[in-house]
């Protein structure tokens, strides 16, 4: 199955997945993919034309989403910008789906900017890396962002929210859509799900205010055909950086740096685990070994026994490290890799932002 998955990847990545079993494949896809991209616009279509209502707050509404599935950096870069518009003196507050969360279906709070007041299961992962990243920004979860943007501006007295991953969560209207692009996947082979990795047609970038690409340059390719879905769009680049390396067990923190020259281990469960993979290589470490899982993947003891005699030292991810008691890796090494959204030119981005807001 694992091997199914991997070729299912690999044939999203590529424009023609190489031989037999590739051509066997994206045939099976194919129609799912159609059949998913004639959804994706019916739903959109739903809210041009009024048959579905989008409800606006009494506040400013900044979506960070993305076209493709999987990994672009949205859940840091919203962390960024709601650090970033807070210290520009706005009340901010972010709003997550909060996916994978396992107790209560409502709005739940799970951080008040200055503590944690929600478990994993209250929140899901990846709230919980906003929460650490945005320190003073109050985060809420909840499926229906409307009612958690009500409770941020209830309860915070919140003038500006961020939605995290909100591209297609088009009930709750927004001012600024801002969209990441993977720099180095692109677009894949341009098919929607589950033919290939775009949750929309490529035409859905015709209603991006602003596109980022993230550890880019794009290929030529994926730069013309964005181009053409969104020649309007604010473009700016950004990257994902590897910040701080700590203890899964807890203890202070060191510069990312000292993996140069250091055999170590894969611990995740993210969409893009090549993206982390490619970040160790990039900081000099040397992965001998991996255990990797789908992504939001829930821990069990199993997951991670005998990881001492594989490796001398794993990293894992932050939205990993919140499901992964330290008790369980005893005796194994296991070091946290902090990521941040670094833009080429934050103070224009967030200039740019503050001017469409007004």
């Amino acid at each position: 199955m694992l091997r199914r998955l991997r070729s299912a990847r690999a044939a999203w990545l590529e424009s023609d997945a190489e031989g037999a079993s590739g051509r066997v494949l994206r045939a099976l896809l194919a129609p799912l993919g159609v059949g998913y991209a004639i959804g994706a616009r019916l739903h959109r279509g739903a809210y041009r034309r009024g048959r579905r209502r989008a409800e606006r707050l009494p506040c400013r509404v900044v979506s960070v989403g993305s076209l493709a599935a999987g990994g672009a950096g949205k859940t840091p870069a919203a962390a960024w910008l709601a650090a970033g518009l807070r210290r520009r003196g706005h009340r901010v507050a972010l709003l997550s789906r909060g996916y994978g969360r396992r107790e209560g279906e409502g709005v739940a709070i799970v951080s008040d900017g200055r503590f944690v007041r929600a478990s994993l299961a209250q929140a899901g992962d990846e709230p919980l890396v906003l929460a650490a990243h945005a320190a003073g920004v109050p985060v809420l979860v909840g499926r229906d962002r409307v009612r958690a943007g009500r409770r941020a501006l209830a309860t915070f007295g919140s003038e500006l929210v961020v939605l995290d991953d909100g591209f297609q969560h088009l009930r709750l209207q927004r001012d600024i859509d801002l969209v990441l692009v993977d720099g180095t996947a692109g677009f894949g082979n341009r098919r929607c799900l589950p033919a290939g990795p775009l949750r929309e047609p490529l035409a859905a970038l015709a209603l991006a205010d602003a596109v980022g690409i993230v550890d880019g340059p794009l290929a030529d390719d994926d730069e013309v055909a964005l181009a053409a879905a969104a020649p309007d769009a604010w473009r700016f680049a950004a990257r994902r950086r590897p910040a701080t390396l700590r203890p899964l067990g807890g203890g202070p923190a060191a510069a990312a740096e000292q993996l140069r020259g250091r055999e170590v281990g894969l611990l995740c469960g993210v969409a893009e685990p090549a993206s982390v993979r490619r970040t160790l290589a990039e900081l000099g470490a040397r992965v001998v070994a991996e255990r990797r899982f789908r992504d939001h993947h829930v821990y069990a003891p199993g997951d991670v026994g005998g990881l001492a005699q594989a490796a001398p030292l794993w990293v894992t991810t932050e939205k990993d490290a919140v499901k992964l008691p330290a008790s369980w890796v005893v005796p194994a090494d296991v070091r946290v890799l902090a990521i941040e959204f670094a833009p080429d030119e934050p103070a224009a981005l967030l200039d740019w932002i503050e001017a469409k807001l007004r």
